[in-house]
């Protein structure tokens, strides 16, 4: 028997959620009184809404409004995506998807882009959820939005401001979807629950090729986050050469660890996983297990990119002595790799076939890998497109697009991104050499030697910038390089 001031004990189960005195708040967790939940939302000061705008603002308007004119009569549905489970309840760290991002500089996991037709033009707006603050019982029981979990959010008013484009509540946007009543166009795969919304539509594909063709062309504030993300990158490989006596007889974790340390410092996080390949690791292109051995005598190829804070990622490659000083045979390899990367940037230019910067750099190492001994055939004739005998040395061609993601504007036709390249494309330069340790066919003392050298060109009126020139790339200049960085100290990362 209780007495009047004891409350009755809580019934915790998903059946019976809400009692007159609890609140069910999830399976693990006690029952909240429902008393705390009343005295949470009072007494607190209302925050004077933002009235900052995004730097992108105007650039975003205007790539909505040409996505817009390019599907006059259809209604487009442009979803972020979803957190993505980690493990149980814990989540991945979220980052917007890449066409919704560039449309709109919006950070909110679960937002929407609708750019519907009107008589004035195309119409965007963009869906977000309200703001989980002390107005609702959610900003301290909802772990995944609630404010007191996972700190302020742009709510559907703030938004509105920050982002310059029209707003509406997530809640709202299946009944305004139900009463479209012309075509719709989805970018589906990224929200399950916004492609249940929609049917099928013919320009579903079409919207993901228009906007990856749409971002081969940097704008302004394009080029000018790709250099930020760039220079922060160089900052990053000058951390890894202070760290490299340190890392000597260690792991490739510690050039890994230091140089995402540096990312997380001054942008986003990195743009790909970090490639911090030694020795004979180098020799596999992707290798990111990093737990090999940083050995002295050995290279070190570092293949990795800041992504700034508004996601645009560098993409840079360098191989260096672990011990600061290339051996004869490490230098003749280097040297043979930076001839054929200087000859792919010298064929970037407008006009020019995207496969130009290759063509001439897999020239140059035919040419060198048949005076070294390693390719029997003659260079032109294991150039032919029915032979391509060098690519059992050189394994990838030497250009990508580069942008918000690091391989950008994979959705592109086939026949436009292998097209002819165009003032304000940004591509890599990246050719190297892979000697597998037990290559028969090579001489033992190129054995396990893997070299790239990578840099990220803007296509210019001219011809091309070379963006990542911060770092040093012939012999002399990157032992001279290493040698000025130890001496000024190993172990400060110089964080400022």
């Amino acid at each position: 028997m209780s007495d009047n001031n004891t409350l009755p004990e809580p019934d915790v189960s998903e059946d019976h959620p809400i009692s007159e005195h609890w609140v069910w708040i999830g399976p693990h967790r006690p029952p909240c009184p429902r008393a705390l939940f009343d005295q949470m939302t009072r007494d607190w000061a209302e925050e004077p809404l933002e009235t900052t705008v995004h730097p992108a603002a105007e650039f975003c308007a205007d790539r909505r409004r040409r996505l817009g004119e390019q599907f006059p009569t259809t209604t487009l549905v442009i979803p972020t995506g979803n957190p993505k489970v980690r493990a149980n309840d814990t989540h991945y760290r979220f980052r917007p998807g890449t066409d919704f991002y560039y449309l709109t500089s919006c950070f909110e996991s679960d937002a929407v882009l609708v750019i519907q037709p009107s008589s004035s033009g195309p119409r965007s707006t963009l869906y977000v959820a309200e703001r989980r603050d002390h107005r609702t019982h959610e900003f301290f029981t909802d772990a995944n939005y609630g404010e007191l979990w996972v700190g302020k959010r742009r709510g559907v008013a703030e938004a509105a401001v920050f982002y310059g484009v029209e707003t509406a509540p997530m809640d709202q946007l299946a009944k305004d979807l139900s009463s479209v009543t012309g075509p719709v166009a989805t970018l589906r795969g990224f929200d399950a629950g916004v492609d249940a919304m929609v049917a099928a539509g013919e320009n579903d594909h079409g919207i993901s090729e228009f906007l990856s063709e749409m971002r081969l062309v940097k704008d302004d504030f394009e080029v000018a986050q790709l250099q930020l993300a760039i220079d922060y990158t160089v900052k990053a490989f000058e951390d890894v050469v202070r760290a490299l006596p340190a890392a000597e007889g260690r792991g490739e974790r510690v050039i890994e660890g230091v140089f995402n340390l540096r990312a997380r410092v001054e942008g986003n996080d990195v743009g790909y996983d970090t490639i911090a390949a030694s020795g004979a690791h180098a020799t596999i292109l992707h290798w990111t297990q990093n737990d090999g051995i940083v050995r002295s005598g050995e290279l070190l190829l570092l293949d990795a990119g800041v992504e700034c804070h508004n996601l645009y990622t560098a993409d840079v490659t360098r191989t260096m002595p672990i011990n600061g000083k290339f051996s004869p045979a490490q230098r003749r390899i280097y040297e043979l790799v930076l001839a054929a990367q200087e000859a792919g940037i010298a064929a970037v230019k407008p006009g020019a076939s995207f496969m130009a910067p290759n063509d001439a750099a897999m020239a140059v190492l035919a040419e060198g890998l048949h005076d070294l001994g390693i390719l029997t055939a003659d260079p032109a004739e294991a150039l032919r497109r029915d032979r391509q005998l060098h690519r059992r040395y050189t394994l990838h061609g030497v250009s990508h697009m580069l942008g918000i993601d690091v391989h950008d504007c994979s959705n592109s036709r086939n026949e436009v991104y292998l097209g002819e390249l165009q003032v304000g494309y940004v591509l890599t330069v990246e050719p190297g050499l892979y000697f597998q340790a037990n290559d028969l066919t090579v001489p033992e003392e190129y054995r396990g030697i893997g070299v790239r050298i990578e840099d990220d060109v803007l296509v210019t009126p001219t011809g091309a910038r070379v963006m990542s020139l911060g770092l040093p790339r012939s012999v002399d200049d990157v032992e001279c390089w290493m040698a000025e960085i130890w001496a000024a100290g190993t172990t400060d990362l110089r964080l400022s």
